[in-house]
């Protein structure tokens, strides 16, 4: 069990350092993009499915609440805790409009948009960042693989160089704290 153990950590590791090298000019344009989003009076919009969405509501909760500093809140959302609203969408429109619908209803000239994916082919991930690019906001992707039809769309696409779901999960919460720690950095 020790052999496998060290094993997962290592790929885990491995991974991080291929994105480091191959991603960081990336993190670094989303970063940007979400400081001057909330520089704007903009709010930060997250959503995705399954482990996705729990990223999605990881990061918020990072924002809104606290990262590393006592500070005041910053506005993001994550499209993925009413299940009323869900539900509803999904009955009455298509699952693959759960997220479109709700950022139509409340996105801002100054937002920007996080869709995360770890296949990058979340049918509902793409339509909300297509409808985000036609409203004219900045759109981030977070995905792995070869990033599917998610980056392709996306403004800043940052691609987890892995097949691995869960080095790609991880990944994409090592970019998320990142994210909002130069935010934190910068805005307080």
């Amino acid at each position: 069990m020790k052999k496998k153990i060290e094993s997962i950590l290592e790929e885990s590791i491995s991974v991080k350092k291929d994105l480091l090298v191959s991603q960081a000019g990336a993190i670094e344009k989303a970063a940007d993009a979400v400081i001057e989003s909330l520089r704007s009076g903009g709010k930060v919009i997250i959503f995705g499915n399954g482990g996705s969405a729990a990223d999605s509501q990881h990061m918020a909760a990072e924002l809104v609440g606290k990262f590393l500093k006592e500070r005041k809140g910053v506005p993001a959302v994550a499209l993925t805790t009413n299940t009323s609203i869900i539900t509803a969408i999904a009955n009455d429109y298509s699952y693959d409009e759960v997220f479109s619908r709700q950022l139509d209803a409340i996105a801002g000239n100054n937002d920007v948009a996080v869709g995360i994916s770890t296949s990058g082919n979340a049918k509902n991930v793409i339509r909300a960042v297509e409808l985000a690019n036609k409203k004219g906001l900045v759109t981030v992707a977070l995905t792995g693989r070869d990033g599917g039809g998610l980056a392709k769309i996306a403004k800043i696409p940052i691609i987890v160089p892995s097949g691995s779901t869960p080095r790609i999960q991880e990944a994409h919460v090592t970019v998320v704290h990142i994210l909002c720690q130069l935010a934190e950095e910068a805005l307080f």
